[in-house]
């Protein structure tokens, strides 16, 4: 695979996965670019929760906006720059604030399985 650039804009978002609000994921590198990683966006919606097993190795780094990330009673707030790493296994909520936020994530491996 070829050196390549992202934007947002290059991100095909979809609801993420057994989600009804508004948290949306897009991949721009997968399984099907012959990676072992995947990297993408993530949009959050005002006032957002989402709790997950963590099924791989995930980070989380903000764009815009503001998460707050608990598992097992800790919880961290991270903004604009901040990183946060959740591993696998690890039950987390992954709460957005009023206004939003915009993230880009690399996990490993991949979140997501192919189709077909």
């Amino acid at each position: 695979m070829p050196v390549r650039k992202f934007a947002l804009a290059d991100a095909p978002f979809e609801r993420s996965p057994g989600q009804d609000g508004e948290v949306y994921a897009g991949n721009v590198v997968d399984q099907r670019h012959g990676a072992p990683i995947t990297i993408g966006y993530g949009r959050y919606g005002p006032d957002q929760r989402l709790d997950e097993t963590m099924a791989v190795d995930d980070v989380m780094i903000v764009l815009e906006g503001s998460l707050s990330v608990s598992s097992n009673g800790v919880e961290v707030t991270a903004g604009p720059g901040e990183i946060v790493h959740m591993p696998k296994g690890e039950k987390v909520t992954i709460r957005s604030h009023a206004q939003g936020a915009v993230t880009a994530y690399v996990t490993y491996p991949h979140w997501q399985q192919p189709d077909g």
